[in-house]
Parts: structure tokens; sequence; C-alpha cells
């Protein structure tokens, strides 16, 4: 078996031409005169053998030091994937350059780590790595995956069909799930309404379709005192044996206070003239406007008998006014969905306790965000003039007893805070 000798040995024996620096070291003497009569060959060897013990030390001591940074900088990095959440998993990379990019980052790393360890780093799955590896053979950067892999996806010429549709004037007033079987009628693209959809969500295609006619107002009516506007409406409700309940209630609109309300088993369009009467006790020199709708409830010959007497002025909704009775029908909301449905709903007395326990949460202990902390009994009543101001008071109290209370909270190694002189 043939032996190998270092280059700087034999770079000995021709440097000084004496063979028993070989012959001591157990060499042949037969090698050590082909050195020194054979034609040099060019050695190559690393930087550090030829360095002493200091600088080796030194040496070690710098990669010690640069290795326990980049130690530090990937457990923080590795933190802040964990507790981001971040998964390859499920982020899109359509581009192409972008996948091949860190295709070439785990290449260089494999030699290094493990494939399973790198992509368990990346939270990339193994199916989707070889999947990334076959799409770099086609070339193709204007499709999610590769065309071969995926036969089924759209071409890019039945995507350019769909954008055209869907962004063009000529089908804006057409819904989307139409379009695409409108496409199909065409013989243009026959993809179903959800790939519609997901292609418009995901490019952001925006449809020719903004409104130029002036939209509703927002604001409804509103009064300037109390007893000035009074909205009536009916609500019905089901029970849990399917039977029906009739909730009756009037409304005021400055203050939206519930004035009266009647709960009944059976349809009776007389309750509203009755609930009218109610409201109306204890007014003096006062008008109303009633603000209904069209129903049976509200247009009938016990209604008309009040509005006769000059006890209020009734006004219907979208007929004889521009403006609707939606306030009252607001409320209607909220009492069924924050209270009503988290309840039992099944007799009718059950509910006449529910509704007469919100009623009265409502009139006199829940404050409403239009009145600054008031509540509809203290609008209505004119006896909480006074919250407001208060409220103001007792907010910037708390924002200075709060930066006092964090002030001196603060670390003692943190900086004194310097209260600059006014």
């Amino acid at each position: 078996m043939q032996r190998k000798y270092d280059h700087r040995l034999r770079d000995l024996i021709r440097s000084t031409g004496d063979i028993n620096h070989a012959t001591e070291r157990g060499i042949p003497r037969s090698t050590a005169r082909g050195w020194l009569t054979g034609t040099p060959r060019e050695g190559v060897s690393v930087d550090e053998v030829g360095l002493d013990v200091v600088k080796l030390q030194q040496e070690v001591l710098a990669l010690r030091r640069r290795l326990e940074r980049l130690i530090a900088l990937l457990r923080i990095v590795i933190l802040l994937w964990k507790f981001s959440g971040f998964s390859l998993t499920s982020l899109r990379i359509p581009d192409r350059a972008r996948k091949l990019t860190l295709l070439r980052a785990i290449d260089r790393s494999h030699s290094v780590l493990p494939l399973r360890v790198l992509l368990r780093v990346l939270r990339l799955s193994h199916s989707r790595y070889h999947a990334w590896k076959q799409e770099g053979e086609c070339g193709l950067d204007d499709v999610p995956s590769c065309p071969r892999s995926s036969p089924q996806q759209l071409t890019p010429v039945e995507m350019s069909a769909i954008q055209e549709m869907v962004t063009s004037d000529e089908y804006r007033h057409v819904p989307t799930g139409t379009l695409a079987r409108l496409a199909q009628r065409l013989r243009k693209v026959f993809a179903s309404p959800t790939t519609w959809y997901r292609l418009v969500r995901r490019f952001r295609w925006r449809r020719p379709r903004k409104r130029v006619h002036p939209s509703q107002p927002k604001v409804g009516i509103r009064a300037f005192r109390p007893n000035e506007i009074w909205h009536v409406d009916t609500t019905l409700l089901r029970l849990l044996d399917g039977s029906r309940a009739y909730l009756h209630a009037v409304i005021d609109n400055f203050s939206r206070r519930i004035l009266a309300w009647k709960v009944l088993a059976t349809f009776d369009p007389s309750t509203t003239a009755q609930l009218l009467l109610n409201a109306s006790t204890g007014l003096v020199d006062q008008k109303p406007t009633l603000l209904a709708d069209g129903g049976v409830e509200n247009v009938n010959g016990a209604v008309d008998k009040l509005v006769q007497s000059g006890l209020l002025r009734r006004l219907l909704a979208q007929t004889e006014i521009s403006y609707s009775n939606s306030l009252i029908e607001s409320w209607w909301r909220i009492l069924k969905h924050q209270w009503l449905f988290l309840n039992t709903l099944d007799t009718v007395g059950t509910l006449t306790t529910l509704i007469a326990f919100y009623v009265n949460e409502h009139n006199t202990r829940l404050p409403h965000s239009a009145f600054r902390g008031q509540t509809p009994d203290e609008m209505y009543l004119a006896t909480g003039t006074h919250i407001p101001g208060e409220l103001e008071a007792a907010r910037k109290a708390a924002r200075r007893a709060r930066m006092d209370a964090n002030r001196k909270r603060s670390c003692p190694k943190c900086e004194p805070l310097v209260q600059l002189s006014p």
C-alpha cells in the first residue's frame, strides 16, 4: 500500500539536502533520494496550520464569541417565530423567485443540518417542499402551483377572461354568482361561482358598481324637547310552544324613554289607543306628534278618535313624511338580542316579567351614548343636567391619579422623570 508523507518534510529534505532527517523517522532511503532528484510538487494547506499556539488560541476565543452571538440571535428569532405563530403551511408564496430563493437556502443549509430539521424550523411540510422542487422545473411564475401537478386549475387565459368580465362595465349590473353562470352560457369560462369569489378576493378585483344615486339619510327625525315626537310600534315574539306574543310600546324621541308598553297573547288593534292614553297622562299644554307606520294597529277608529280629539297629531312614516319609524325598531332589536333571547320564553307571564325588568333598566339605570352619561329618565325629567360635567371632572381626576400611580410604580433602575416647571 502506497504511503503518503507530509509535504513539509519533503521541503525540508530538498532545502537541506540531508536524507538523515527522513531515515531517522523511518522513511526509506530510496524514497528520500527520490525527493532530492524528483520535481517538487506544489502543496496546499489551511492557514491555521502555519499559526503558532497563541494565535490559534486567540482565534478560538474569537470564534467562541461569534458563536455565542449567533446562538443568542437564533434564540430570539426562534422565540419570535413561536410567539407570532409564523408558519409557511398557511402562507401562500405564488412568486416563483421567492420560492427558488428559499429552496436554495435550504439546499445550502442541508449540508449542515438534516432536511427534516430545516423543514421543522420553517414549519414547512415535506409534501409542499417537494411540490416546490417540482415546480422549479416548469419555470412558470404566473400560477400558484405547477400545472403538471395540478392540471385541474384554471389556465391564464381563463383567469384573464374572468378578470375582464368582473371589471367590465358591460356586466356591472350582474351579481358575481350570476356572472359565473352567465360565463358558462356564453361558453367563455366554465368555473363555479365559488372559484369566481375566491379569485375576486385574492386579486382584489373591484367591480365598477360605485353608487351614484344619493343614499338615504342615516340620521332620522330628531326632537328638541320631551313629548315633542313619539314613536309607536308592535313587534311579534314566538314562545317555545310555537304560540305568539305581541308587544306594543311607545317611546319618546327626545329622551328615548319608554312611556308605555303592553304584552298580549292575541293581536288587539285597540291596544295602541290605550297605550297612548297611558303615555299622555300628566301632559299639560303639550300636543305630541305620533310617528307610526301604516299598520292596522295604528290606523283604526280608536286611534282616529284620539287624533280628532286634539290629544296628539299623527304622521305616517314613509307616507306623509320621508322618515322611517326606525327609532323604536332599533329598540326592538336591542331588547330582543341583548335580553329576551338570552332567556327561556315559555309563557306570556315570563315574557312580561322580563320586559318589565329591562324597561326599568333602560329608563332608570342604563346611560345613553347620545346623552353624555344621562339616562332616559334624567333626560325626560331634566334632572341630570349636572351629570356630564361631573363625569368630565371625574375622568380628568382619574387620568391624573392613573399617571401618578404609574409614576410611583416605576422601576428603581429607570431614570427619574423630570418635572418641568411651568
